[in-house]
């Protein structure tokens, strides 16, 4: 390698070890940014910077206990975004590859001795290592976002269910069998009412009764009808009310499934334990048999 390559070799070695410096000190702050998402404080960042939603009430929607928010933690907001760092990084990046690509022509259009091509084959996998850390914190951070967002859409249903001025689903269950034990007793009155008429005009069948006959039997069908059509009523607002429950309980098994496909990790842990748990329990049951075949062979043996 002559004189004028060389420099110029050297020249872009020393830009790769100034990007590699740079990248190395944003990946840090990239990295704390992921641990703190990581992290349950992490998401009441996140809401406060993307979602303008406060970061106690995130942090009391993911954690379920109050007080969790370190108010004097710093956050990515007051100097720059997560988005704008990782447009940084990506650019550093990029442009590392570019000066590695170039090492490599000035290195081939040379003689490259074994330390030219040791240092370049150096600055590749320092550059190999931080495209990997950069994408694995990338993944954790959009992941948590996604939580959050999703976190977020569950919180604003249930302000829009409180706001509406329904009442607890437990409260809604109790009117409602309140009322239908209510409509039953009224047509428990009504019935035994027309019992009592019915066995009044058969008590008293005389011909003094005969001119109210007709009045009589006009009047029974139409409590009759009365009757069948407040039952029919009644069992269409039944109805109806059983239909929102189901929707109610389908939306929350919706929301249910929604977490379980966000988080296959939280489906593949509790599967590991329950086969581990399946596993201790097939050991614990050869130990016990073992033990107890070797007993009953001692026993048969004296």
């Amino acid at each position: 390698m002559d004189a004028l390559q060389e420099s110029g070799w050297e020249e872009l070695r020393k830009e790769a070890r100034k990007i590699e410096g740079d990248l190395d000190v944003k990946l840090s702050s990239y990295a704390k940014l992921g641990a703190r998402f990581t992290h349950g404080a992490s998401v009441s960042e996140w809401l406060d910077m993307v979602v303008q939603i406060p970061a106690r009430l995130a942090v009391l929607m993911v954690n379920g206990l109050p007080g969790n928010v370190d108010a004097g933690s710093p956050t990515l907001g007051s100097s720059r975004s997560w988005k704008s760092m990782e447009m940084e990084i990506q650019s550093l990046l990029e442009k590392l590859l570019d000066i590695n690509d170039s090492m490599s022509r000035c290195a081939t259009s040379a003689a490259p001795t074994t330390s030219v091509t040791q240092k370049l084959a150096r600055h590749r996998d320092i550059l190999h290592e931080f495209t990997q850390e950069f994408r694995r914190i990338k993944g954790n951070i959009n992941s948590q976002r996604e939580h959050a967002e999703l976190l977020s859409s569950v919180r604003d249903d249930i302000s829009e269910y409180k706001a509406s001025g329904s009442v607890s689903p437990r409260m809604q269950l109790l009117r409602e069998r309140a009322a239908i034990h209510g409509s039953m007793s009224h047509v428990r009155l009504k019935l035994l009412i027309i019992l009592f008429a019915w066995k009044f005009w058969k008590i008293f069948p005389s011909d003094e009764f005969g001119h109210d006959l007709d009045k009589f039997y006009t009047i029974r069908h139409l409590i009759s009808d009365l009757q069948i059509d407040d039952v029919i009523s009644q069992a269409q607002s039944t109805r109806a009310v059983l239909g929102s429950q189901r929707a109610l309980f389908g939306d929350v098994q919706g929301k249910v499934k929604v977490l379980g496909d966000k988080f296959p990790v939280i489906r593949g842990l509790i599967g590991s334990i329950r086969k581990k748990r399946s596993r201790d329990t097939l050991i614990l049951s050869a130990v016990i048999s073992a033990c107890t075949l070797f007993l009953i062979i001692y026993w048969l043996s004296k």
